[in-house]
């Protein structure tokens, strides 16, 4: 089993930044990737960004491109989103993923359905 807890949302007008921080915890080596999503009322979970822990491939939404960075410390089990440039569209739940799969084909991890564990979520609003 692993553990995710996420951390660092809060309210923040639009052009601002907030950095979220997931933490894992449990059986961790089975990891090969870690995800963020987000996901706001009558709306299916979103796909923001994720991360490989080998050699450290990151992905993202189009929504998202050129303003979040997600990094990884594979050493201290935590992958963070660094948000910036933040508009009220971004407004919702983010959670944090990990996917204990081995893939070749990776696409697959811009869907839920490709990662085990979830965090609780943190909630991010932006105000504009």
């Amino acid at each position: 089993q692993v553990q995710l807890v996420e951390s660092g949302g809060g309210l923040v007008q639009a052009g601002g930044s907030l950095r979220l921080s997931c933490a894992a915890s449990g059986r961790t080596f089975t990891n090969y990737a870690m995800g963020w999503f987000r996901q706001t009322p009558g709306k299916e979970r979103e796909f923001v960004a994720s991360i490989t822990w080998s050699g450290g491939r990151t992905y993202y939404a189009d929504s998202v491109k050129g303003r979040f960075t997600v990094s990884g410390d594979n050493a201290k089990n935590t992958a963070d989103l660094q948000m910036t440039s933040l508009k009220p569209e971004d407004t919702a739940v983010y959670y944090c993923a990990a996917d204990s799969t081995y893939r070749v084909i990776t696409a697959i991890r811009t869907t839920p359905k490709a990662y085990d564990y979830w965090g609780q979520g943190t909630q991010v609003t932006v105000s504009s």
